[in-house]
C-alpha cells in the first residue's frame, strides 16, 4: 500500500512538472524579431507566400546564378551556416530557406504540412523573389521537398542536389514517430524532447559519424533549439510527421529529368546509403558521391568538400 502511494506521488509530481512546462511555453512568437540572435542575422529576409511569412537568408551577388538550399526535418537555415557563405564566395547567389513550420518561418496551425505543400511553397517563393530557375539543394526531409519540386515543377530546376534525401516513408516505422503522432501523446512528447539538451545531443550523435562528434557544442545546441521553443513549433513538428508521404519519390524517381547530384555519407544511420543507391539507379542523369567517415549531414561534417563538389556541379 505504501509503495502504491509513493508511486502515485511520483506520478503526480511528474504530471505537474509536465503540465507546468506545457503551460509555460510560448504559444506564438514574433519570429521576425527572434532572428536578431541568428548567425548572419543581417542576411535574414522575410517574404509573404500565400499569407505566410517565410524566413530566408541570402548570400552573394544578387545577379549571380541562384542556388536555393532546403533544410531537413526539425532543422533550419542554421544547417547551411558554414556552407552557404562559402558557396556564395564561389560565385553564386545563395538562398537558404526555412520551410513553413520550421526555423523562423511562421507556423500556422491550419497549413498544409505535406511534402507536396512545402514544394509548392518553394515554387511560389521563387516567384516572389523573381527566380525562374535555380540549382536546388535539399538535405534529408528537404531533399524530399526538392525531389517533389523536380517532379511537379521541373521548370524550376536547372540542377538538383539531393543530400541524404528522404525518399520513402521508412521513418513511420520508428517507435518514436508512432508515439509522436498518437493523439494527446505527441502533444506532450514533442515539447519535452525538443526542449531537452540531452535529447538533442543524442539526435546529433545519431546524425554524425563518430569521428565528427567534435561538432557538437553549446552554440550548435542553442542554435538548433532556439526555433523549437513554442507551441506552434511543436504543432508543426507533429503535423509534418502525420503528413509524411514520401513513397512517391522512390516510385517516380525515374521521372526526374534534371541533372542530379546525390551526396551521401557512407555511415548515414538516418537515411541509409542504400536509399541513395536506389535513387541513383532510378534517376537517369545522376551521379552518386559517397563521403567516407561521414554520417547524415555531409554539408556540416565535410563543408569544404561539399562546397567544392556543389560548385563543380552547378557551374
Amino acid at each position: 500500500m505504501k509503495k502504491r502511494y509513493i508511486l502515485a506521488g511520483i506520478g503526480g509530481i511528474a504530471g505537474a512538472t509536465i503540465a507546468y512546462k506545457l503551460a509555460k511555453r510560448p504559444q506564438n512568437i514574433d519570429w521576425e524579431r527572434k532572428t536578431a540572435g541568428l548567425p548572419f542575422a543581417d542576411k535574414s529576409r522575410f517574404v509573404e507566400v500565400d499569407g505566410v511569412k517565410i524566413h530566408y537568408q541570402e548570400f552573394g551577388d544578387a545577379n549571380a546564378p541562384p542556388v536555393l538550399m532546403i533544410h531537413g526535418y526539425s532543422a533550419s537555415t542554421f544547417t547551411w551556416n558554414n556552407a552557404a557563405p562559402k558557396l556564395a564566395n564561389k560565385g553564386f547567389r545563395v538562398l537558404v530557406v526555412d520551410l513553413i513550420g520550421f526555423g523562423f518561418s511562421e507556423k500556422p496551425f491550419w497549413h498544409d504540412y505535406t511534402i507536396d505543400g512545402q514544394a509548392r511553397m518553394i515554387s511560389r517563393l521563387m516567384n516572389r523573389l523573381g527566380i525562374g530557375q535555380a540549382t536546388i539543394v535539399g538535405s534529408s526531409y528537404g531533399g524530399a521537398v526538392a525531389a517533389i519540386l523536380a517532379l511537379d515543377y521541373p521548370e524550376r530546376i536547372s540542377k538538383l542536389v539531393l543530400v541524404s534525401a528522404v525518399s520513402n516513408d521508412g521513418i513511420k516505422n520508428s517507435p518514436l514517430t508512432t508515439l509522436a503522432t498518437t493523439p494527446f501523446v505527441g502533444g506532450v512528447l514533442a515539447p519535452l524532447l525538443v526542449s531537452s539538451k540531452t535529447y538533442i545531443k543524442i539526435r546529433l550523435r545519431n546524425s554524425l559519424n563518430a569521428t565528427n562528434y567534435y561538432l557538437i557544442d553549446d552554440n550548435r545546441l542553442d542554435s538548433i533549439m532556439r526555433p523549437l521553443v513554442s507551441a506552434d513549433s511543436h504543432n508543426a513538428l507533429i503535423a509534418t510527421l502525420k503528413n509524411w508521404h514520401a513513397n512517391r519519390i522512390e516510385r517516380d524517381a525515374h521521372q526526374i529529368n534534371a541533372p542530379t547530384l546525390l551526396i551521401w555519407g557512407e555511415n548515414d544511420k538516418i537515411v541509409p546509403l542504400r536509399n541513395g543507391e536506389k535513387l541513383h539507379n532510378e534517376i537517369e542523369d545522376s551521379r552518386l558521391v559517397i563521403f567516407k567517415n561521414c554520417g547524415h549531414v555531409p554539408h556540416e561534417e565535410f563543408t569544404d568538400d561539399f562546397v567544392n563538389l556543389v560548385t563543380d556541379f552547378a557551374e
